[in-house]
């Protein structure tokens, strides 16, 4: 049964243990905003910060939070500061030059974590919400926030660490994992020009339709998939599969481009 093969695969699967969030600062209404859908509220974002928090923890995680950073608008999408896989943590660097610092904090964090922390360079920059990790593959869209330098660090240094990782040419999203999510079990959810990417040609693809594409983004926690609300056909697909979803509303950082994986680094 797919529910059965999907219980085997997560359990030879590394399971997430912590989770690391930042809190959304007051100053979120003045994020970086392309999707034209309004203004950030911030109590409704802090109310569905905390539900975020919430489902991560029903997933069994532990939770380490990161306060507020006034300075930094968008550092509540905590993702883009770090890759962290089973061996190393890998610190960013940001495209998007309003966003350069929120890193400082976080590499101070992950020291006490990983033994191993190494950084990408200038002229690279890396925003890890361009990268889908697949066992020990790592896929990296160039983006306006990823270039060339910055994934040739970036994949030197999980070869260092013994993974892999490729490029994928982009135009359509902001970021890679703004239309991908890898589910595990060789299942991916995707839309827009990723569903006829050759590299994505031998997944089992769950197909997101164009009125529903920011369901793309979702996460897929020890089993669970926590997916936003307001998309009917995607979640119902992701059932179909044989995955529990949990849907969050996830609105005031949609505003801002946000999605479920920017909020958090799980490891």
């Amino acid at each position: 049964m797919i529910e059965e093969t999907l219980d085997k695969d997560c359990a030879k699967r590394k399971m997430f243990t912590h989770a690391i969030v930042r809190t959304p600062p007051k100053s979120i209404i003045a994020g970086i905003a392309n999707a034209n859908l309004g203004v950030p509220d911030y109590e409704t974002a802090l109310q569905q910060h905390q539900n975020y928090v919430e489902a991560l923890q029903a997933c069994g995680l532990t939770i380490i939070t990161i306060p507020a950073a006034e300075d930094f608008p968008d550092s509540c999408f905590v993702e883009d500061t770090a890759l962290l896989t089973k061996r190393w943590a890998i610190i960013a660097r940001f495209g998007a030059r309003s966003r350069q610092g929120e890193e400082v904090e976080v590499r101070e964090l992950l020291r006490r974590y990983f033994n191993h922390v190494e950084s990408i360079e200038a002229p690279g920059t890396v925003e890890p919400g361009d990268i889908m990790m697949v066992g020990d593959h790592f896929y990296i869209g160039l983006s306006q926030r990823t270039n060339n330098a910055g994934a040739r660090q970036m994949i030197s240094l999980l070869e260092k660490q013994g993974s892999s990782g490729s490029t994928v040419e982009m135009s359509e999203m902001l970021h890679l994992k703004s239309g991908l999510s890898y589910l595990e079990n060789n299942v991916l959810v995707a839309c827009g020009e990723f569903l006829r990417k050759p590299e994505f040609a031998n997944f089992n693809l769950i197909s997101v339709d164009p009125d529903e594409a920011p369901a793309a983004n979702c996460i897929w926690v020890n089993g669970t998939v926590i997916a936003p609300i307001g998309f009917p056909k995607t979640i119902a697909k992701i059932k179909a599969a044989g995955y529990p979803v949990t849907p969050l509303n996830i609105s005031e950082f949609q505003k801002l481009d946000g999605g479920l994986s920017c909020l958090s680094l799980r490891f």
